[in-house]
């Protein structure tokens, strides 16, 4: 179908205007701050009173499939994801079996052709000794290489300098990781398990994942990235003494070295475990609030590129486990952009700079084509955002296949009310967001400009 958007407030490249866009099959093929004149056949929208954004990209979701199921599904979480205004994702490879072959990659990406909402791109996996399979990525149609320094699924860990140094100093693509040093983590597990055994508490976690772990990793991956040249993005940043490591004076483009701060870091402290248990319990761990706040000032600084969610999902019975058993991570795609919108509501960051880290940055830093932006020529992908809608986070309107949020009972003072995906109103919010959609395609593998 084609479409005229008119009188939207739209939020792009540091400002905001009133206009109207038109989409015409999967482009934006007109954008006036003037009334547009409807073309016979279009179907017009009127946004008077709500806000237009380019669509997000979240660079680093786990949607579990294929092996973990029974947690979620490129399906369940796709839907999540453009309810929530995210029209592109970049999943990551520890599922089951673990991404580290081209072929178990591939099998990924024709999950997704059949079964996903929004558009899609699956990082390869990196382990010890998987070297001559990442070299065969291709660059154009794959986001990145990922490397876990820190716990995962399967045979994930990349613990060994000589793999670590193979890597960044042949592989091509940018590679992603997920930082904290294991020797501290395992050392600290060992000591916490002696003095307390099974009853430690939740709220000891980012004690046992500490500051040092992450800083260790971190600034290791660094050393070695600025030694090789290689292009280097460190996930879900999660302690103030990290952010020293980052540069804020170079131009997003000529970075070569970038860095993530989740929307859970943004949100949650350390207090708040007696509360929510393991319902927070991620990995790297929410720390002190200090932590939080310094990570949200580097945002606004620029030494933290981009904001993402790090979507997790597990079941309410496996984090129902005792602290050692229950797993980390938590789902938080559908309210990424809404937690996001609060804080700005709270004085703390303007929609601009919202747009510029969850869609221009994220497009900018991978080389997406044609997407992360709301210009002539470029895929509609588009969410629109009511910011005068009130609403709480409760049961039945969650769609995570898990069916928990760590936002319950949580009242958002703003709605995504419609996400376009390549010029398809794939979701129109009419009361309940799991009433709201229209699965008229599928999205599309994201390509690259390298």
């Amino acid at each position: 179908m084609s479409y005229l958007l008119k009188n939207a407030s739209i939020v792009n490249e540091g400002s905001i205007f009133q206009g109207s866009i038109r989409i015409e099959k999967d482009l934006i093929t007109e954008i006036s701050r003037e009334n547009l004149s409807p073309k016979e056949g279009e179907t017009v929208i009127d946004l008077t009173g709500k806000h237009l954004m380019p669509g997000l990209i979240d660079d680093q979701v786990h949607f579990r499939e294929p092996g973990l199921t029974h947690k979620a599904e490129i399906f369940t979480e796709s839907r999540a994801a453009v309810a929530g205004g995210v029209t592109s994702f970049m999943e990551m490879p520890n599922t089951v079996p673990n991404a580290l072959t081209q072929e178990l990659l591939q099998d990924k990406y024709d999950i997704a052709a059949k079964s996903s909402l929004a558009n899609y791109s699956f990082f390869m996996g990196a382990s010890n000794d998987n070297i001559e399979e990442v070299l065969k990525t291709d660059p154009k149609t794959v986001c990145g290489v990922k490397v876990f320094m820190g716990s995962s699924t399967g045979n994930m860990l990349v613990d060994n300098e000589t793999a670590l140094r193979a890597l960044f100093s042949q592989c091509k693509l940018l590679i992603a990781s997920h930082c904290e040093d294991e020797d501290t983590i395992r050392a600290n597990s060992t000591a916490y398990k002696m003095k307390y055994g099974n009853d430690v508490k939740f709220s000891m976690h980012p004690e046992i994942r500490s500051a040092e772990a992450c800083y260790l990793s971190s600034s290791f991956a660094i050393g070695l990235a600025k030694e090789y040249n290689t292009r280097f993005h460190i996930l879900h940043i999660s302690t103030e003494r990290e952010l020293a490591l980052f540069d804020n004076t170079l131009p997003l483009k000529e970075k070569r070295i970038t860095a993530e701060a989740c929307v859970h870091h943004l949100w949650f402290d350390q207090s708040q475990y007696e509360e929510k248990g393991a319902l927070i319990k991620w990995n790297p761990a929410v720390k002190s609030a200090q932590d939080r706040d310094a990570i949200f000032q580097a945002v606004l600084d620029n030494k933290i590129d981009v904001i993402a969610t790090d979507h997790a999902p597990h079941t309410l019975k496996e984090k129902g486990l005792d602290y050692w058993r229950a797993p980390s991570g938590g789902p938080l795609v559908q309210h990424g952009l809404v937690s996001m919108i609060e804080h700005h509501k709270n004085g703390k960051i303007s929609l601009e700079r919202i747009v510029e880290k969850m869609c221009h940055a994220p497009a900018e830093m991978f080389d997406i084509g044609n997407r992360g932006f709301i210009k002539e020529g470029f895929k509609a992908d588009l969410v629109v955002v009511d910011l005068k809608k009130e609403w709480e986070v409760a049961k039945d309107n969650i769609l995570y296949k898990c069916g928990w949020s760590p936002f319950e009972g949580q009242i958002f003072r703003s709605q995504v009310d419609k996400t376009f995906v390549n010029g398809n109103l794939v979701y129109d919010f009419v009361g309940n967001p799991k009433d709201s959609f229209h699965e008229v395609a599928n999205g599309e593998r994201l390509t690259f400009d390298r």
